[in-house]
This record gives structure tokens, C-alpha cells and sequence, in this order.
């Protein structure tokens, strides 16, 4: 439960056998490798460039590869439901694992699907010409002349095109005047298609008028015989097209067969892309590579281990120096574990800060039931978690920790008296007995308790964030800012606080009361002075007296805590409106009544606890980051990035 304490190392390893090596480092999943930039010591080496295959003909094999399997895809049998969600990678022994990316021909399949998918592509081109097509040449049908015919007039122009219906009494008038003839052959939809025919010298007259009509001309060059032959020939076409395309569509289902090779093939390439790139970084000498890491020093004799069974390659530990960016990595125990979720989420603390998560883990599962507050959702919630723990793949901390948190909501809605909202009013007596025996207040009847207890979470979980900064400086022996910055602030807060509480609980002496001023002004008075300590005295005081000053935002902080009543109470009562709509549905005659309740009660509950799940959930998170966090935590930490090896679309299945 801190932060793990990390090594620099370097690895030398001859150019024969790099690549083995950084595949059993990536196996591994426990050296985080830098480039050269990064690198200290090899800044100043002599580097020759890599002669082996480029990232570059990887990346664009990989790309080829993942494009294959999105077009494929859509022709595979899909899986869907909820198993499908949770588990969407295909489980896959070593064995054929193995199999696949040692077969040299599993790469023709890529080139099988990229030309199937070309020949998709141009067919349905084809085809959406050939519709194009025959939607221009329908409102032609009756034309009888054959086309060509037309732009064979010696002392006259044809011209063939659709006339708006609102301009084609104004368009027929003005040509008549022309000399012009106007022909209407069929409709399409608000327009006529139309032949216009008129003599060479009024041409020009003809074409005014035609654009003043909005005349859209259509033309039919390159065309021979009648508008019906033409249509007959394409629908042809189209036909055959279009069983081309089906035929094409067929091979590509056929081919989806192959799906899960290229599956394994884009993860192993993915992977062996993943340790070029980390090669192609490394600092390199004529016959060596040189490997500069960080591990966790309780891995370090594991890669010890790893890099000895390389007989040219060699380890050691490094010294780390003040220019170092040591990343940094959380490590817990199981039960707080999948709360590292919040952290990672904030990013991660510097690796000379305390890890938050032990910390944050009791006050964010109990802010997240009183946020609830209802035994029966919380049962919901630890069987919802139970389910997808077991069916998923994956990282399962956050639903390990919704599990958590629903089993604390659980005990928090036991105490509050919340199951399902007012259900005990419904459910025979021995149930409201058991309510009511392990009932420590019911919000609606109690709610300046549930305010209290707000608050008073709110306050602890403060003054436990300034605890945590002051042990902190004390071990890294930085006395005055221990001193200065969170003793002062304890002693001061508590120094007002807990007289007013004790106070308004029952009366206390006068001498009290003097001594909590006394401590309350000294710890003030260091604030002015001394919380700020740089640059000239005017400055600091002035610094002190806004820090001084800062006292009311810790009264907004410890406010802000409410949000756990409010979210509470809307929980529970709108769980009850949900009981009361359901008794009304259920009086409903013909049988209809009992269907409509039981719908109501389950969209009505489901709904409620999805959406007030999300609220407790981001809320919650909100009192951490805002709240809690900045007491104590800086954060911007490097995370821990170890080379491993990643699975996108493959769950290798352990091999005992």
C-alpha cells in the first residue's frame, strides 16, 4: 500500500540476440525501456544506425492487417448480448496461437479480403451509376424517336431537359412567340420532362428562355437507340451487378471464416511493432544495444533472471540522479486495490508523494452507499458486480470496486432503513420488524442526523488529508513545512471546532473556552508569519494574511459534504414515488394491473439506481479529487509504462 520503489538499470546486449531479449522482456512485463532521448548515460555515444527491418514496413503490414478484419467483420457471424460485451476477445490456446504466426500464407487472406473489398467497392459504384442512370432516362420512357436521332436536325436544335411545372406555362408562351415548340414527354415529380425544338437563327432567343425557365438540360451524347432499349440494356446490367455484388458479398463471408487468424495475426503484430520501436529507440554502438529502464526493485532479480539466459547480453543497476523522471507505480493490497482506479483516473502522485489509495478506499465506498442509501440497490449492485467479475475480461477493478461499494451500501441502507425504498410498507411483518431492528435513523423522520453525520464525515476526512501531509513531511524529516503548513492548520481548525461541537452537546466550563482561543490564536499567528516563506517579509505577511484568510474555504470544503444527504434523500424518495406509482398501477382491472406493477417496479427501481449509481459514483469522486486530494497530493507523477505484451482481439488462454 505505497508506492513502489523503483531501479534503473542497463542492459548491454549484442545485436544477435536483442530481439529475443526484449521479446522475453516484453513476456515478462516488468522493465520499462527508454529511448535515447531519455537515456543519461548513452546521451554520448557513438550510435549506429539499425539495418534491420523498419517500424515503417510493420506499421503499414499492421495497417493492412486491421483494416482487413474491420471490413471482414462486417460479414461475420456476430455475437452479440451481454457475454459478447464483457468478453469480446476470442480465447485462444498457445498452441494455435503459435500456429497461426508461423504460417506464412495467413497473409494471403489479407490480400484476398483487400481485393474482395475492391471489388465491392467498384461494384457498388457501378451499380449506384446504373441507378442514377435509369432515374434519369425513366421520365423518357415514351419517348419514341431514338436518341441519337435527335442532334441530327440540319435547320433546327433539339433540346431535351426537365422544365420546373410552375415555369412551364410562362416557358410555352414565350416560345410559341419565338417560334419554338415545346413537346412534354412524361413528369418527375415537379418537373416536365421536355422537348424543345426551334429553328438555328432563334437559338440564341430559345436558350435565354430556357434558362430563364430553369430549364435543366439533360443530354444524351454517346447514346443509341430509344430511351426503352436504353433502359432495358441497363436494367440488364444492373441486374448483373447486383449478382456480382452478392456473389462478392458471399466470398467475404466465406473468408470471414478466417477472421480470428488475422485476429492473432494484428495482436502478434502488434506486439512485435511494440518491441521494434523500443529496439529502434535504444542507444546502439556497432555490435551492441543498450537498454536503459526503470524495473520495481522487488522485480529486479525476475529480470536478472531473464537477461541471464541471454549468454551476450548483461545487466546492471544504475545510480539514479536528480535529472531521473522516475515513473511511478501503486501497489495495494487486494482489498484496496481496485480502488487504484480513482487514482489512476486523478494520475498518479509523484514518487517522492504518498500513495492515496489506502486512504481514499474507506471514505470513497462509505460516500458512495450514504449517496445510495438502499439496502436493496446495494444487493443489486454486489450481484450485478459478482456477474460481470466472472464473465469478463480484462482489468475488473471498478467493478471489484462497485462490488465493494455495493456491499457498504448495503449496510448503509440497513442502518438508514432504505430497501427499495419504503418495500418493508409492502412486505409482511416480519420484514418490517428486521427493518426496524437494525434501524439507526430514517432520514425522512431524522434528516438533521443525516446532516450531522454529512458534515462530520466531511470534516474527518479533511483533517485526515492534513494528518496525511503532516506524517508525510515528517518522514522526509521537511519539519517546517510539517510544522508550518498542517500542524498549524490542525491545531488551529480543531481549536475552534471542537468547542462549538462540545458546546452545543452540553455546557462547558469558561476556562476552556480560553484555553481553545489561546491555542486557536498561536497556531494563526504562525500562519501569518510563517506560511509563506519566500522573498521579503512585506510579501510574506501579506501571503500569510490571505492564507489566514483561506480559513473560510475550509468551511466551504467541509459544506460540500451535504451533497452525501441530498443525494441520500433524492435516492429514497423518489425509490418511494416509484412503490406509490406501482400501488396505483396494480389496481388496474383485467389482470393488466399486476404487469404494469411489475414493469413499473423494475424500470422504475432499474432506473433509479442506474442514475442515482452514477451520481453517487461522480460525486463522490468530486469530494476525493477537489476536496481530499489537494490537502496532501501534488500528483503529475510518470506512470510506470513496462514493455508487455498487449491483446486487442485474443485472450490466450494460461497454459497449467
Amino acid at each position: 500500500m505505497a508506492i513502489a520503489q523503483m531501479a534503473k538499470v542497463m542492459i548491454v546486449s549484442h545485436r544477435s540476440e536483442v530481439a529475443d531479449l526484449l521479446e522475453a522482456l516484453q513476456s515478462e512485463g516488468i522493465c520499462q525501456i527508454l529511448d535515447a532521448e531519455e537515456a543519461l548515460v548513452t546521451r554520448q555515444l557513438d550510435q549506429t544506425p539499425d539495418r534491420r527491418l523498419r517500424p515503417k514496413d510493420l506499421e503499414t503490414r499492421l495497417d493492412r492487417i486491421e483494416k482487413s478484419i474491420v471490413f471482414l467483420k462486417q460479414y461475420a457471424a456476430a455475437h452479440k448480448g451481454l457475454a459478447a460485451a464483457l468478453a469480446p476477445r476470442t480465447i485462444v490456446d498457445q498452441s494455435s496461437y503459435t500456429s497461426v504466426v508461423s504460417d506464412d500464407s495467413t497473409m494471403d487472406i489479407v490480400g484476398q479480403a483487400e481485393q474482395i473489398e475492391a471489388d465491392i467497392d467498384s461494384t457498388t459504384t457501378r451499380i449506384e451509376s446504373l441507378h442514377l442512370a435509369l432515374e434519369s432516362l425513366t421520365p423518357w420512357e415514351t419517348l419514341k424517336t431514338r436518341v441519337e436521332e435527335l442532334s441530327l436536325l440540319a435547320k433546327a436544335t433539339c433540346w431535351t431537359g426537365l422544365i420546373p411545372v410552375q415555369q412551364l406555362d410562362k416557358a410555352a408562351d414565350r416560345l410559341t412567340e419565338i417560334g419554338a415548340a415545346l413537346q412534354i414527354v412524361d413528369s418527375s415529380g415537379t418537373k416536365h420532362a421536355a422537348l424543345v425544338v426551334g429553328l438555328n437563327e432563334n437559338a440564341e432567343d430559345i436558350a435565354k428562355t430556357l434558362r430563364a425557365a430553369e430549364f435543366e438540360t439533360v443530354s444524351f451524347e454517346g447514346l443509341t437507340g430509344t430511351v426503352r432499349e436504353l433502359l432495358a440494356e441497363r436494367s440488364k446490367r444492373l441486374t448483373e451487378a447486383q449478382q456480382q455484388l452478392a456473389d462478392h458479398k458471399a466470398k467475404a463471408a466465406a473468408l470471414s471464416a478466417n477472421l480470428l487468424k488475422l485476429q492473432i495475426l494484428c495482436d502478434y503484430y502488434r506486439n512485435l511493432l511494440s518491441r521494434q520501436q523500443a529496439q529502434n529507440a535504444a542507444p546502439t554502438t556497432v555490435h551492441t544495444f543498450i537498454l536503459e529502464g526503470w524495473v520495481r526493485k522487488n522485480d529486479y532479480h525476475r529480470l536478472q533472471k531473464v537477461v541471464a539466459r541471454f549468454p551476450a547480453s548483461s545487466i546492471n543497476r544504475m545510480e539514479i540522479s536528480e535529472d531521473d523522471q522516475i515513473p511511478v507505480e501503486i501497489e495495494n493490497k487486494r482489498i484496496i486495490k481496485p480502488f487504484e482506479v480513482i487514482t489512476r483516473l486523478y494520475g498518479m502522485p509523484q514518487h517522492f508523494e504518498v500513495d492515496p489509495t489506502v486512504f481514499l478506499a474507506p471514505f470513497f465506498a462509505l460516500f458512495f452507499a450514504l449517496c445510495l442509501t438502499d439496502a436493496g440497490y446495494g444487493l443489486v449492485l454486489v450481484a450485478l458486480a459478482f456477474l460481470f467479475v466472472k464473465k469478463m475480461q480484462g482489468d475488473k477493478k471498478l467493478m471489484l470496486m462497485l462490488g465493494i461499494c455495493g456491499g457498504v451500501t448495503v449496510l448503509a441502507g440497513a442502518l438508514t432503513g432504505g430497501w427499495f425504498g419504503n418495500a418493508h410498507e409492502y412486505l409482511p411483518a416480519w420484514f418490517g420488524t428486521f427493518r426496524n431492528a437494525v434501524l439507526w435513523f430514517d432520514p425522512f423522520e431524522k434528516p438533521m442526523t443525516f446532516f450531522v453525520l454529512a458534515l462530520t464525515l466531511g470534516y474527518i476526512q479533511i483533517m485526515t488529508g492534513l494528518l496525511i501531509a503532516l506524517i508525510h513531511n515528517l518522514k522526509r524529516k521537511e519539519f517546517v513545512a510539517a510544522l508550518c503548513d498542517q500542524l498549524t492548520w490542525l491545531v488551529m481548525l480543531n481549536s475552534i471546532v471542537l468547542p462549538l461541537v462540545l458546546g452545543s452537546l452540553t455546557p462547558l466550563p469558561a476556562w476552556i473556552g480560553k484555553i481553545s482561543t489561546i491555542t486557536a490564536l498561536l497556531p494563526a499567528a504562525a500562519i501569518l508569519l510563517f506560511s509563506h516563506r519566500e522573498g521579503a517579509w512585506v510579501g510574506r505577511i501579506g501571503m500569510g494574511a490571505y492564507n489566514l484568510f483561506s480559513t473560510i474555504f475550509f468551511v466551504g470544503d467541509v459544506l460540500s459534504y451535504l451533497r452525501l444527504m441530498a443525494l441520500g434523500m433524492v435516492t429514497a424518495g423518489l425509490a418511494m414515488a416509484i412503490n406509490v406509482i406501482a400501488q396505483i398501477a396494480a389496481q388496474i382491472p383485467y389482470g393488466i394491473g399486476v404487469v404494469a406493477m411489475i414493469i413499473v417496479l423494475v424500470g422504475g427501481h432499474g432506473f433509479n439506481m442506474a442514475i442515482n449509481a452514477l451520481g453517487a459514483f461522480v460525486h463522490t469522486l468530486r469530494l476525493q479529487y477537489v476536496e481530499f486530494f489537494p490537502k496532501f497530493l501534488i500528483g503529475g507523477g510518470r506512470q510506470f509504462q513496462p514493455l508487455t505484451k498487449e491483446y486487442k482481439h485474443v485472450y490466450i488462454k494460461k497454459e497449467i
